[in-house]
C-alpha cells in the first residue's frame, strides 16, 4: 500500500503504540495532542527508539488525512471533539479504538459523517511521561469486518502490529472486557500490578467477576463460555509478566481518571438490563466510584 496520511488523536500508550506501528509501516503520522512533546520515544523489550511524527496541539492547523484513530480512553472522546469535526470530510474513516463495548456510541452524538470501525487492542503500553511510551507485549488488533476493516487490516501489514478482522465483533469486545473486568479495577484498587493475580483469595474474586460477566456476555449476543474466562485469568497467570500494570491502574497512579464507568460500570447497566445479579463487579464499582485523586507531594 502506498503511504498514507494518519492522524492519531491522543498520546497515551495505545496513541504511542499504533503511531509507531503506523510509522513502521510506511505511513506518515500526525498526533493530536493537548501536551505538545518534541519527540516521540518508544521502549520495547527489544530497543528503543524515536518515532519520527509531526505533533499537532490545535484542530485549526491540521490538513487532510487518510485515516483517523482515535485513541482516547472512552470517558476523554467527548474532548476529542473539536479534532474529529475538524478532520470529519465524510470519507476519512474513523477508527475507534477503546476498550468496552461502546464504541460507536463513544462517538454518536459528534453528528460526525464519517464511517466509524470499531477497533479492539491488546498489548501492554504505558505511558511514563508525554511522548514516551513503554511496550511490554507485542501489540494486536481486532477490528470489525468490511470493506473498511479490510483496508485497515492492509494498511497496517508489514508493521509492528499484527491486525485481523472479525465477523462477530460483538463477541470478539466482550471477550477484550474479560480481560479488563476483573484485572484492571483490582490493580487501580490495590495500587499493585499483576502479581496481586496470584493471591489465592484475589484469583478467587476474579474468577467470580468473571463468570458473572459471561452470563452478561451472553444475554448481549456474545458466544462466551466459562472456558473462556478460565483461560483469560490463566494467561494472565502464565503469559504475562507478574510487573506488567494495567490501563486503570496507570491512570490511577498518573492522577488521570479511570474507565471504571465505561468497563465495570458498562457490565453493571447491561446486567440490570437483563435482570442479572452481579454483586461482585457493582462491588467493584461501588469501590472505584468512591476513589479519591492520587495525591503527589509537591517537587
Amino acid at each position: 500500500m502506498a503511504a498514507q496520511r494518519i492522524a492519531v488523536i491522543g498520546s497515551g500508550g495505545i496513541g504511542g503504540v499504533l503511531a509507531e506501528a503506523a510509522h513502521s509501516a510506511g505511513h506518515q503520522v500526525t498526533m493530536c495532542v493537548r501536551t505538545p512533546f518534541e519527540e516521540l520515544m518508544l521502549k520495547t523489550p527489544d530497543r528503543t527508539e524515536e518515532i519520527p511524527v509531526s505533533v499537532v496541539t490545535e484542530p485549526d492547523a491540521l490538513g487532510e488525512f487518510d485515516w483517523v484513530l482515535l485513541t482516547t480512553k472512552v470517558q476523554d472522546a467527548p474532548s476529542a471533539s473539536g479534532w474529529l469535526q475538524q478532520l470529519d470530510d465524510g470519507r476519512t474513516p474513523v477508527v475507534v479504538v477503546q476498550n468496552g463495548v461502546e464504541h460507536r456510541e463513544s462517538v454518536a452524538g459528534m453528528g460526525l459523517r464519517a464511517p466509524v470501525l470499531p477497533a479492539l487492542i491488546y498489548v501492554a503500553a504505558e505511558r511514563v511521561r508525554p511522548g514516551h511510551v513503554v511496550r511490554r507485549s507485542p501489540a494486536t488488533m481486532q477490528v470489525e469486518a468490511g470493506e473498511i476493516g479490510e483496508r485497515f487490516v492492509e494498511l497496517l501489514s508489514g508493521g509492528d502490529l499484527t491486525a485481523r478482522t472479525t465477523s462477530d465483533f460483538r463477541t470478539a469486545s466482550w471477550r477484550k472486557m474479560l480481560t479488563n473486568l476483573a484485572p484492571n479495577p483490582i490493580t487501580a484498587l490495590t495500587l499493585r500490578r499483576l502479581d496481586v493475580l496470584r493471591e489465592p483469595d484475589v484469583l478467587e474474586l476474579s474468577k467470580g467477576v468473571l463468570a458473572e460477566t459471561v452470563e452478561v456476555a451472553r444475554a448481549e449476543g456474545a458466544r462466551l463460555t466459562h472456558d473462556d474466562a478460565e483461560q483469560v485469568l490463566a494467561d494472565y497467570i502464565e503469559k504475562f509478566p507478574p510487573t506488567n500494570g494495567t490501563s486503570m491502574l496507570y491512570d490511577r497512579l498518573a492522577g488521570l481518571p479511570t474507565e471504571h464507568e465505561h468497563i465495570t460500570g458498562a457490565l453493571v447497566r447491561a446486567a440490570q438490563q437483563h435482570d442479572i445479579p452481579v454483586p461482585l463487579n457493582k462491588t467493584l464499582l461501588t469501590l472505584m466510584r468512591a476513589l479519591r485523586p492520587m495525591q503527589f507531594p509537591a517537587v
